[in-house]
């Protein structure tokens, strides 16, 4: 396979690391000799975790065949190249959807795995993980190891959530969820702040499948917090009429606008995002009695818009999402956004979610309580120091930092924050014990050193 040495960044565009790619053809060419390998799905993660800066990167992206599927069943098996997208329009004709799903499609299946994603229901039925029967490991040795949570248990643990770092994710067995139509029937509540957010965000975690809460970063002293708590439900054909009832598996027809080029730095700034998100929140906050929507504008609103990374300019964006155990979750999450309101700092999107049990993976990043992700234009020293010190706020309060998202972790807060990180670095070094598999984020934060 040839190789090509060319910078890239992931989907919040900082950092920018030179690395060599390659990108095999067939699933049998996914294994590449080198000092170091990563393997890279989408590029979706937001820091440095697909990054191998001076090393090789191995682009999955035509590892991506639809294997078998059992249509009675809702069981799929397929390359972990293949991605959501591509899994929605296969299965949702046929009355199957994914167990969990994040916030896009345009991820990969192998991407899922290594950041063990969440997504609006995690309070019900838990991560990526929990809907993944089996995966095939290549190991640094070549090896195609089967894993699942019966079978080389504490391989498949470790590999979930475990960033791309134990091996190369070759091909996933998932579990699919029944469904009667491509809709979501969804309710809106408004919430004039972060305490009466988490009120509603319980009553509709008790009430609905999926709940998630689009959070005002702009609003401040009572307002603090104020946003919109959207749930919603998989539809059963009955609740739909006219043409939808007729043929309630298809989706409609959305247009896709694109950004083409990046957005001078200057446009989204403190004032365009208070005009926007007041608009926004009186708009949503007033859809109150329950509606229809197709499962697209409900799960990936984002992506209608192709490129949306470059309205945030060359500099990029940082994401920081946190998660905090339920007991002090409000004080903590009310003192991160104060700090963040006291920074004068500019911020755009920010979305707040509850969550169930921790993730059975060792380093899996939910745990029970909230979580907060928050989009921050990246202006330098500033953005970083800013990040730190919501560090200071969510460690003392038992929470942690999810490393899909980061780009600028310090090793010691990290090491804190993951308590099952000596028993992930054993299991690594059973199936890696060269350091074959790295990342700029493994080395960032001192994963190879820690004994």
């Amino acid at each position: 396979m040839n190789t090509l040495s060319r910078e890239i960044g992931c989907w919040g565009r900082y950092p920018v690391q030179r690395c060599e790619l390659v990108r095999p053809e067939r699933h049998a060419d996914l294994w590449s000799e080198a000092p170091t390998l990563l393997a890279r799905g989408q590029g979706r993660s937001y820091g440095d975790a697909a990054l191998n800066a001076g090393g090789r990167v191995v682009l999955t992206e035509r590892i991506n065949r639809f294997l078998t599927f059992d249509r009675e069943q809702g069981v799929l098996r397929a390359e972990a190249g293949v991605t959501l997208a591509e899994l929605l329009t296969l299965t949702v004709p046929r009355g199957w959807f994914p167990l969990v799903t994040p916030g896009t499609k345009h991820v990969s299946l192998g991407g899922c795995v290594a950041a063990d994603v969440h997504g609006k229901n995690h309070h019900h039925d838990g991560t990526f993980a929990c809907g993944v029967r089996e995966l095939e490991l290549v190991t640094a040795d070549g090896r195609r190891l089967r894993c699942s949570a019966q079978e080389n248990a504490e391989a498949f643990r470790a590999t979930v959530g475990g960033m791309g770092l134990t091996g190369i994710v070759g091909e996933v067995e998932l579990q699919l969820r029944p469904i009667e139509s491509a809709y979501i029937r969804a309710r809106h509540l408004p919430a004039s702040n972060l305490e009466q957010m988490f009120h509603l965000l319980q009553q509709a975690d008790q009430e609905s499948q999926y709940s998630v809460a689009w959070v005002d970063l702009t609003s401040r002293d009572a307002a603090l917090g104020r946003g919109v708590v959207m749930s919603g439900d998989h539809a059963a054909r009955d609740e739909l009429s006219g043409g939808r009832r007729l043929t309630p598996l298809r989706l409609p027809t959305h247009k896709v606008r694109n950004i083409p080029v990046d957005m001078p730095g200057w446009l989204l700034n403190k004032l365009s995002i208070r005009a926007f998100n007041s608009r926004y929140f009186r708009r949503e906050g007033s859809r109150n009695a329950p509606f229809l929507v197709d499962y697209d504008t409900f799960f990936y609103p984002l992506d209608t818009l192709d490129n949306w990374n470059r309205l945030y300019g060359r500099r990029g964006f940082v994401q920081y999402q946190c998660v905090v155990p339920t007991a002090t979750a409000l004080e903590a999450l009310q003192q991160v956004l104060q700090r963040l309101i006291d920074s004068g700092h500019p911020a755009f999107l920010g979305v707040l979610k509850r969550m169930g049990a921790a993730g059975g993976g060792y380093l899996s990043f939910p745990l029970h309580g909230y979580t907060l992700a928050m989009d921050l234009p990246m202006k330098g020293a500033a953005t970083l120091a800013l990040l730190d010190v919501f560090d200071a706020i969510v460690l003392p309060h038992g929470g942690r930092v999810y490393l899909a998202k980061d780009a600028r972790l310090a090793p010691e807060s990290f090491r804190a924050m993951y308590p099952q990180l000596d028993t992930w670095q054993r299991v690594r070094r059973e199936l890696d014990p060269q350091g074959v598999f790295s990342s700029s984020l493994s080395r960032r934060l001192g994963l190879e050193d820690v004994v």
